[in-house]
């Protein structure tokens, strides 16, 4: 994408936003890293836009500014927009049940504390609530977490992977299973933005993609953002990586046969299938900073926005028992309706400001959006996992160090 302004004009120093440039090309020429992109935005104007490196190194495709990725679990706050569009037609409430609207969940069962084995559990004394989901306190969780309940999502293959069976399918399976603890207790990532986008469709009575084609991506004009990969888009797909031996980079997901082309995929996960660019992103995140406005219309009331980017924990997710999630500390960090909101950058020890909303994904993509300083951030990769490097940390002091105003 295009800078649109002298990044001087917007309070940042064009030579210091280099820094950004160097440090992509020092994760890639040192073989970490195949390909990146970064862009900033000040008020609405894009100060800094590049990218290095490879889309896929076997085939030497480079990364371009077009370059469509797996942004994962930044799915996740497009589902929470977009179920938040129904809520303020007053079709739920944010404290309803989630049986109310999916059966499967009645008579949940939870595991007892320091439980040894799944049978050791015992019935739900707080119902899990929609809020539940939208904050990730519902006792949901994910396979990659360490636990007796991990292990049978593991087991049955719990992870609402594209050619697994239909969402509603997963869905249901949940409501076989315990939950990790009493909801509301506990923060803890798992599954439960994939519970919300079945709540979309049962509310809206529409399938998920094209809910969110016709209330989201339509609207905002995100032409790129798919659950699947059109033929035409092929040989703009990045493949995607893990950290190999030697240094080297062991391709995880070719883009030419990847598991996400366009009609292989039976499973839309709304917290974590989605694909995108980081110019189309970017249309999302302009819409949060904006307060819910898009060029043409309002998608969501600007209230509804500031509701849903305040923190609605009682403190942090430190005190959550999140204390560390992927290479980030959660000390002076919250979580508002879809993603993190920072309460205190000093004690998050993290450049940034009070109130910046954002999150990342598997294969160490993220986002930000910060009120105080009218800034939108979106950072694009392909390695898995995202705490292989300290990369969101990094480009967060990268970023607010070239501001000059």
């Amino acid at each position: 994408m295009d800078i649109t302004c002298k990044p001087e004009v917007m309070g940042f120093s064009a030579e210091r936003l280099e820094n950004i440039t160097a440090w992509m090309h020092r994760y890639i020429d040192a073989g970490q890293l195949a390909g990146a992109q970064t862009l900033v935005a000040r008020g609405g104007e894009v100060i800094y836009s590049n990218w290095a490196g490879l889309a896929d190194v076997e085939t030497k495709q480079a990364w371009q500014g077009d370059t469509i990725a797996r942004f994962y679990s930044m799915s996740k706050p497009i589902v929470s927009f977009a179920l938040m569009t129904l809520y303020e037609k007053g079709l739920f409430h944010l404290d309803d049940p989630i049986e109310k609207f999916l059966p499967a969940f009645e008579n949940m069962r939870v595991l007892r504390e320091n439980a040894v084995s799944i049978e050791d559990n015992t019935p739900c004394q707080i119902k899990p609530t929609i809020h539940h989901l939208l904050t990730h306190c519902s006792g949901l969780t994910y396979d990659f977490n360490v636990g007796v309940l991990e292990d049978l999502y593991t087991q049955e293959k719990m992870h609402f992977g594209p050619r697994l069976r239909s969402l509603e399918e997963e869905v249901n399976r949940l409501g076989d299973m315990p939950l990790k603890f009493e909801p509301g207790t506990r923060w803890n990532y798992g599954v439960s933005s994939d519970v919300v986008g079945r709540l979309i469709e049962v509310i809206s009575g529409k399938p998920l993609d094209v809910f969110l084609q016709e209330i989201i991506f339509a609207p905002l004009g995100m032409t790129e953002t798919t659950f699947g990969i059109a033929p035409e888009n092929t040989h703009r797909f990045a493949s995607s990586y893990t950290p190999g031996k030697n240094r080297s980079l062991k391709r995880v997901d070719n883009a030419n046969e990847s598991i996400y082309r366009e009609g292989a995929v039976s499973c839309l996960s709304g917290g974590g299938g989605l694909l995108s660019s980081v110019r189309d992103y970017l249309k999302f995140a302009n819409m949060i900073r904006l307060g819910g406005q898009y060029e043409g219309g309002q998608l969501l009331g600007t209230r509804t926005v500031e509701y849903m980017t305040q923190n609605h924990m009682p403190g942090d997710l430190a005190s959550m028992g999140q204390p560390v999630f992927s290479e980030v500390s959660f000390s002076g960090v919250g979580f508002g309706l879809g993603g993190w909101v920072m309460l205190d950058p000093t004690k998050a020890q993290m450049m940034g400001s009070p109130g910046d909303f954002g999150w990342g994904g598997m294969a160490s993509t993220v986002f930000w959006v910060d009120p105080l300083e009218d800034l939108v951030v979106v950072f694009a990769t392909q390695l898995m996992p995202s705490s292989f490097y300290p990369l969101r940390k990094e480009l967060r002091a990268l970023v607010y160090q070239a501001i000059i105003d």
